[in-house]
């Protein structure tokens, strides 16, 4: 991370696989919020910008507690949820647990499809409604309407699968449907958490101080096992389009520095292909 050409390394893991660890990070608040700021400006939430908290019930939101969270995405309750996240965990002592669960959303989606293709198309077509209500200052929904978006959101043209969106736990009533409707999505919804908990699906991992990791919030479902202690962690939001800029631009850089361009200036024109 010295570099842009590191950045631009680790940009492309995350791309890659949809998440990526960062060993060697100090592990203090400032050291994190000064990774996370390599990549893009922090987004801001109810929760505020960037976070460093316990099991406190600070804000009401079980992230905030030290109970087992299920594999889930963030921000299904707002219209455009956060395309990164980052965690630091800075220190846990006097108790044990808190293993981080990773579960690669679109190969979930894959096998699901391979297995069930019906499901897979409900749950592409449903719209699902949320909802984030634990502060008294916020009440959100997402859309113009309420409704929702459905679990898979496929790309309009190709039909390729572009973002998984998942939290049973913010997840409001669904409704809209006929009686038959809703039977199905139930089934849809079951076929989708058996592929989700399987045992091939998961993957844990116990965190450490000095290790980050930051999760592609799109494709990855991320949980903890319950712990005991006091445990403290640290990160923040990035958004989806800031992600994307900056990984766009550091590969310009990366094909200028290739060209000989000896101070990478900028050769982008506006019959620029990628435009």
């Amino acid at each position: 991370m010295r570099d842009d050409m590191g950045v631009l390394r680790w940009l492309k893991k995350i791309d890659q696989f949809g998440f990526c660890f960062v060993e060697g990070v100090p592990p203090t608040p400032e050291d994190t919020e000064t990774l996370c700021r390599k990549i893009a400006f922090i987004r801001e939430t109810q929760y505020g910008g960037f976070w460093d908290f316990t099991s406190d019930m600070k804000h009401g939101d079980t992230a905030y507690t030290n109970l087992a969270l299920k594999a889930h995405t963030d921000n299904t309750y707002y219209t455009d949820p956060a395309g990164l996240q980052l965690f630091h965990l800075l220190s846990h002592t006097e108790g044990k647990g808190g293993q981080t669960l990773l579960v690669d959303g679109f190969y979930v989606a894959s096998i699901l499809k391979e297995l069930n293709p019906e499901a897979y198309d409900i749950l592409s077509r449903v719209r699902v409604p949320a909802h984030a209500a634990g502060e008294d200052e916020s009440f959100y929904k997402p859309g113009p309407s309420s409704a929702g978006y459905p679990l898979l959101t496929l790309d309009p043209r190709t039909k390729e699968l572009v973002q998984v969106r998942y939290n049973n736990d913010d997840r409001s009533v669904v409704n809209g449907l006929a009686g038959t409707q809703v039977e199905e999505w139930y089934e849809a919804l079951r076929a989708w958490n058996k592929c989700l908990t399987s045992h091939d699906s998961e993957y844990w991992v116990q965190l450490s101080p000095g290790t980050a990791v930051v999760v592609d919030n799109y494709r990855v479902l991320h949980g903890r096992s319950a712990f005991t202690g006091k445990r403290r962690m640290c990160g923040a939001y990035i958004g989806a389009d800031e992600f994307r800029s900056r990984l766009r631009v550091l590969q310009e850089l990366e094909r200028w520095k290739a060209s000989g361009s000896a101070d990478g200036t900028s050769i982008r024109d506006v019959w620029d292909p990628k435009l």
